[in-house]
């Protein structure tokens, strides 16, 4: 069986600084462990995730990869810890210090890990200083960053510097789901904002990377999509389907947009080889990395198997097993 590349997969920090800001009631994390291999994820006092020691130890990782059939993950933050409605500066410290564990993750055993890091897009300026950091300094691969940023969306003209600033580093950048639109109209248990939320959310994302002209105007742009990119799929069909007809959205993407779509990449964390080859169909056979959202519990566990049920050609499950992400993460 091939072995894959993982560019979707998170950690946490065994351990994270106390506060030393003057912020009253700042949600700023912390770690209680238990002394058996978990630890909750503490914020405002509240639980907000139990995790087992895989998401920090990496040799617990490895095991897993190996069963995985993954030989090498991209080590990115848990998208909470992006933490963009804290003050900048504080998001900084936080954000520096969560980019350095990563990068000592990384430098722990370099032919099994990359890193993607964050910075503080609250603050574009700030946010462009913390990327050449974690690049040039700490030698991650890029960063994560996601949809929105306090209910911006990263499409907006005030986000534009940072794309400036990441094409001309060539760093990859990873959009991952986070506090999603619409969890008000969620019905049922808190997950579905995982499940359901999430998808829409990076939807809406892409759209408007599209429609604001930031993929227009940065074409080289390494922009990778988590969860096989939501339900963009559906949305670009639609938007194919109207753009030739409606002058408004001519106006807003010169380009047809299946061209700004297939530029970008996109993972397969979507739990169904049937999806699967509807997304290489709709964003071609170079465009789709792994993703695995591990090591939390939705996380899927067979990635290359998918790949390989979904019938593909031997030359296709190379190039999303290793090919794509090492374009992706400018390894070729």
């Amino acid at each position: 069986m091939h072995q894959g590349i993982d560019v979707h997969t998170h950690i946490i920090p065994e351990h994270f600084p106390k506060y030393a800001g003057t912020t009253k009631d700042l949600p700023w994390p912390s770690m209680a462990h238990d002394g058996c291999g978990h630890a909750n994820v503490m914020i405002s006092g509240k639980n907000f995730r139990t995790v087992a020691d895989s998401a920090w130890d990496t040799g617990k990782r490895c095991t897993d990869m190996d069963a995985m059939h993954i030989h090498h993950q991209v080590l990115s933050p848990m998208p909470e810890l992006l933490s963009y409605w804290l003050p900048a500066e504080d998001a900084r410290v936080l954000l520096r210090y969560i980019n350095e564990q990563i990068a000592g993750m990384v430098a722990s055993d370099p032919k099994r890990f990359s890193g993607l890091g964050a910075v503080p897009l609250q603050d574009v300026d700030m946010a462009i200083r913390e990327l050449e950091h974690a690049v040039k300094v700490l030698g991650l691969s890029g960063v994560e960053i996601a949809p929105n940023v306090n209910g911006i969306p990263v499409g907006d003209p005030r986000f534009e510097p940072f794309f400036e600033a990441a094409e001309k580093m060539g760093a990859a950048i990873f959009m991952h789901a986070l506090r999603p639109a619409g969890k008000d109209r969620l019905v049922g248990p808190p997950v579905l904002e995982q499940i359901v939320g999430f998808p829409c959310e990076v939807a809406l994302g892409i759209a408007s990377l599209m429609t604001g002209g930031i993929l227009e105007r940065h074409a080289n742009v390494r922009l990778a999509c988590s969860h096989g990119g939501g339900a963009f799929a559906m949305v670009l069909a639609r938007m194919q389907g109207t753009w030739k007809n409606l002058e408004p959205l001519r106006q807003a993407m010169p380009q047809e947009p299946k061209v700004y779509a297939q530029r970008l990449y996109y993972d397969t964390c979507v739990f169904d080889p049937q999806v699967l080859r509807f997304l290489m169909q709709s964003f071609g056979e170079k465009q789709l990395i792994i993703g695995t959202d591990y090591p939390f519990g939705i996380y899927e566990r067979d990635p290359v198997g998918m790949l390989e049920r979904a019938g593909l050609t031997p030359q296709q499950v190379e190039l999303l097993t290793s090919g794509n992400a090492k374009r992706f993460l400018g390894l070729s």
